[in-house]
C-alpha cells in the first residue's frame, strides 16, 4: 500500500483533467483543495447512486418473484372455485336435501360472502381521506416561496466598476 501522506488522484472539470493532486500535505493551495474536495464529493455522490441502483435492482427482482408467486396463487385459487362449490353442493346434496337446493345453498353462501366484502370494502373507502399533512405542508412551501426575493447583490461604486463591451 501507498503511504497516504502521499497519494494523488486526477481531477477531472468539466472534462478537462487538472492534473495530479496531492491528498495531504501543508503545502497545498487553495484551488487543489477545492479540487480535492470536489473529486471526493462527486466519487461520493457516483458511489451513492450505484450502491442506489443495486438496491432497486434487488428490489425490484424480489417484486417480480412475489408478483409472479402471488399471480399463480390467485389463479389457482380462482381455478379451485368451482370444484369446491360443486363438492360442497354434493355433499349438502348427501345430507338427503335435492340437488337444485344444494346448489341454491352454495350460491347463496356466496352472495352472502360477497355482500360482507362488499360492506368491509365501503367502510374502508369512507374512511379514505386526503393527504392532509402532505397538502399543509405544500401550501406551505408554496406560500414561503412565492414571498421570496432573491439575494440582492452588494451595489459596487461606480469608481470600482468595469465597464464590458458588447463585442
Amino acid at each position: 500500500m501507498s503511504d497516504p501522506g502521499r497519494s494523488t488522484a486526477v481531477v477531472e472539470a468539466a472534462g478537462d483533467v487538472v492534473g495530479p493532486v496531492r491528498l495531504a500535505g501543508a503545502d497545498k493551495t487553495m484551488g487543489q483543495l477545492v479540487a480535492s474536495a470536489t473529486a471526493e464529493m462527486s466519487a461520493l455522490v457516483h458511489d451513492e447512486i450505484a450502491l442506489a441502483k443495486a438496491e432497486l435492482r434487488q428490489d425490484v427482482k424480489r417484486g417480480v418473484t412475489g408478483g409472479v408467486a402471488g399471480t399463480v396463487a390467485g389463479v389457482l385459487a380462482l381455478f379451485s372455485l368451482p370444484v369446491l362449490s360443486f363438492a360442497a353442493a354434493y355433499g349438502i346434496h348427501n345430507l338427503g336435501l335435492g340437488l337444485a337446493w344444494s346448489f341454491l345453498i352454495v350460491g347463496a353462501a356466496f352472495l352472502l360472502v360477497a355482500g360482507l366484502a362488499a360492506l368491509l370494502a365501503m367502510t374502508k373507502f369512507k374512511k379514505v381521506k386526503p393527504p392532509e399533512r402532505s397538502i399543509a405542508s405544500a401550501k406551505q412551501t408554496a406560500a414561503v416561496l412565492q414571498n421570496a426575493k432573491p439575494h440582492p447583490r452588494g451595489a459596487k461604486e461606480p469608481s470600482t466598476s468595469v465597464a464590458r463591451s458588447s463585442a
